[in-house]
């Protein structure tokens, strides 16, 4: 028994390390995600445009702490917009800094769309949503999953 390994420990005779597993749950996780960024970033790029364009696209809103400037929202969302679309679009590079980026830009339109619930409630309600759904989806999908689907480098 001295030539065998123990059962828990893997033989380091230069075989190949076993592929990682991809689940369902996070490939179809990360499609979701890059499919929400993409639509939420061209809707937020389209609304603020709208904005910058028409001064009385957003009407004022008496007595509300967070009554902003209607071209800065425009600006502040039209931005928003174009960093998700291209953070959508990177994501299937499976690099770390595009999930990084997915995450951090997912936050930044939740908060924005709290800021602006009552411009318009229900929406800025469904789009929080989608956007706690694309952080969970993106802090579940790993380096070692993109590799194994879509060949990134490691």
């Amino acid at each position: 028994m001295a030539g065998q390994a123990p059962p828990d420990r893997t033989p380091r005779s230069g075989a190949p390390e076993p592929e990682p597993h991809v689940s369902v749950m996070s490939l179809g996780g990360v499609v979701f995600a890059v499919c929400i960024l993409g639509i939420v970033g061209g809707f937020h790029a389209i609304a603020g445009l709208s904005a910058i364009l028409n001064e009385n696209y957003y009407q004022a809103q008496n007595d509300y702490a967070f009554d902003f400037d209607v071209n800065g929202r425009g600006w502040v969302e039209m931005i928003t917009g174009v960093v998700m679309l291209v953070a959508a679009i990177s994501l299937f590079s499976g690099r770390t800094w595009a999930r990084v980026v997915g995450i951090v830009v997912a936050g930044l339109s939740a908060m924005e769309n709290f800021f602006f619930t009552p411009y318009h409630p229900v929406w800025s309600a469904i789009i929080i949503f989608l956007d706690v759904l694309v952080i969970w989806s993106l802090v579940t999908y790993g380096h070692r999953e993109a590799h194994k689907v879509y060949g990134a480098p490691m």
